[in-house]
């Protein structure tokens, strides 16, 4: 008898595991709502690919890491008009990232009620951008392992890179 009260109590602890980790994908749709389409993070590190790349991440953030040749727009200070005056050609591929890419959701859609018309959000951000080996910047455009994690809760989803809090 006790050998089948631990396998009932094993399975029920791993069907209650399996449905409490959720996936990038579910915790994208949960958070966003789909009206600027994603690009890769593939897709984008392809030399064919030209873009604008805006990080709407904080300061302190973009200063630990970056892609490369990202500008920086901010998410709490982002400010339409400056960034207007930055990116003039409404019709430019801009691609827009966070940490996972429901902060830049957000940027995007003011770019894109602003009549910009070929704006993406990055799918899975930086930390996509890093756990899947492409290489991130600091201040000084060297190389490094250093990544932003945001916060200890979203940090889960960084599974590469060496996880900065500040």
């Amino acid at each position: 008898m006790k050998p089948q009260i631990v396998f009932i109590l094993t399975l029920f602890s791993v069907i209650q595991i399996g449905f409490t980790q959720e996936s990038l994908s579910e915790l994208l749709k949960k958070h966003n709502t789909h009206q600027i389409p994603y690009m890769s993070v593939e897709e984008l590190a392809m030399p064919k690919t030209k873009a604008i790349i805006l990080d709407a991440r904080e300061y302190e953030e973009y200063q630990v890491s970056h892609l490369k040749n990202a500008v920086f727009v901010g998410f709490n200070d982002f400010n339409l008009e400056n960034t207007s005056k930055q990116i003039e050609n409404k019709q430019q591929n801009i691609v827009v990232y966070c940490s996972l890419g429901i902060r830049s959701e957000n940027i995007a859609e003011k770019l894109s009620k602003a009549g910009y018309t070929n704006i993406y959000n990055l799918y899975g951000g930086i930390f996509e951008w890093k756990n899947k080996g492409f290489d991130v910047y600091d201040t000084n455009e060297t190389k490094t392992e250093k990544v932003h994690a945001f916060s200890p809760e979203w940090s889960k989803w960084l599974t590469s890179g060496k996880k900065v809090f500040k």
